[in-house]
């Protein structure tokens, strides 16, 4: 974590990865984001994977170091509260952050009858108003009919949520935009991020559309082939299976000197008439030929040696690992990486927890804190950014309209 934007509050409403990936984006950067969800939890409080305990790993993955206060949302009193959270005063306050609906006690027009310069991000499923998550809005980008073998017909979804992570990304960027011009010319605003523009979107800057467009078909599925270029997963004779991608001149080259394939590469070429080395598309044209040669290579060599003559070498590679396997051991999965730290959190367990994954030269990273439990802050938000006194914090207890964390 680091402290760039110390100072700075955000209030977030909101559940799932999008939003939640966006405040926490806020967090690892050093602002105070102060999340509010309903009594017992939101929809997303208990979602998997779960600790032995039965406590959520995911919503404590998403909400570390924030602070959490609990509201009843279904009373009138308990969406006061959270009217009054997004738009309490200060310089460096007045950033709403949700998914809830565009219309409703938390739209922005309303939110803006009590302050003028409030921004709200809002994050929403598809542009059009209709109801959609990251699953249903891949099916319809096109991506799933380009993923997995060539040899079959059915779609295939990506276990990451890809288009998720991307919003919560996009919506961090246009905070701190929206914040910019809102010191320029004092004007807030609402910024509201479709998952499915951010899909579509995709599909437009990383030539998908023009792809179609300009040859009227539809990519065919290269199951583990890198399209357009050299790349795929390959065997050792000892079973170990790794990624090799030769991008550029360099790495190309590094591959056919570390497995002595220069002669057949060179006659190869001679044969067809191409430059390996200098067009990038002519590795994957002839791909079936040149993924023969480094099946035959890699398959007389066990995987010891490999990373180093690999390294020497420049080429660009990687070992297929499960989670398991990558937490054993991988260096980059452990505490010698900065980035992580070994935490407890809520649900009593102990293991690593990542701060903000870039490094900002000049900067210390301060140390990582856990998810909080529900409503652990509720009664310190009402006192110090509401300005509650201790018997109206009572008083709101007492009428089951805030509460605290369960014993």
């Amino acid at each position: 974590m680091y402290d760039l934007l110390k100072g700075l509050r955000l209030v977030e409403g909101a559940s799932f990865i999008a939003a939640p990936l966006c405040g926490l984006t806020f967090v690892q950067l050093g602002a105070d984001v102060i999340r509010f969800d309903p009594i017992g939890g939101g929809p997303d409080f208990r979602r998997w994977p779960l600790a032995p305990g039965g406590l959520s790993l995911y919503w404590e993955g998403l909400n570390k170091g924030k602070r959490s206060i609990a509201l009843n949302l279904d009373r009138p009193e308990g969406r006061e509260l959270a009217v009054a959270l997004a738009t309490a005063p200060g310089t460096n306050a007045g950033c709403f952050l949700t998914n809830y609906p565009a219309k409703g006690f938390l739209s922005h027009d309303r939110l803006r009858a009590h302050r003028d310069d409030l921004i709200t991000v809002r994050v929403t499923g598809s542009s059009n108003g209709h109801n959609a998550l990251d699953y249903t809005v891949n099916c319809a980008a096109g991506y799933p009919q380009m993923t997995g073998s060539a040899h079959q017909n059915a779609p295939v979804n990506h276990v990451l949520p890809a288009w998720d992570i991307a919003a919560g990304l996009t919506a961090a960027v246009s905070l701190l935009a929206a914040l910019h011009k809102r010191n320029l010319t004092g004007e807030g605003r609402e910024i509201r991020v479709p998952l499915s523009n951010v899909a579509f979107a995709t599909l437009s800057v990383l030539g998908n559309l023009g792809e179609v467009a300009t040859t009227g078909q539809d990519r065919e599925r290269y199951g583990n082939a890198l399209y357009g270029s050299f790349g795929r997963d390959f065997a050792t004779a000892d079973g170990r299976r790794i990624m090799i991608v030769a991008i550029t001149k360099r790495q190309w080259k590094g591959l056919v000197v570390s497995l002595e394939l220069g002669l057949e590469i060179e006659a190869l070429q001679q044969r067809l008439g191409v430059d390996f080395t200098a067009d990038e598309s002519a590795r994957f044209l002839h791909r079936d030929v040149l993924f023969s040669m480094v099946e035959d290579a890699l398959g007389r060599r066990h995987f010891g040696g490999l990373p180093e003559l690999f390294d020497q070498h420049g080429v660009c590679w990687g070992e297929y690992q499960s989670v398991k396997q990558a937490i054993d051991r991988d260096p980059r999965l452990s505490v010698a990486n900065p980035m992580f730290e070994r935490i407890t959190h809520p649900s009593g367990e102990t293991y690593l927890a990542a701060g903000f994954p870039g490094v900002l030269a000049g900067s210390e990273r301060e140390p990582v804190r856990p998810a909080p439990q529900l409503g652990a802050h509720t009664d310190q938000i009402l006192e110090e950014d509401l300005g509650l006194s201790g018997g109206e914090i009572g008083r709101l207890h007492d009428a089951g309209i805030v509460a605290g964390p369960a014993a």
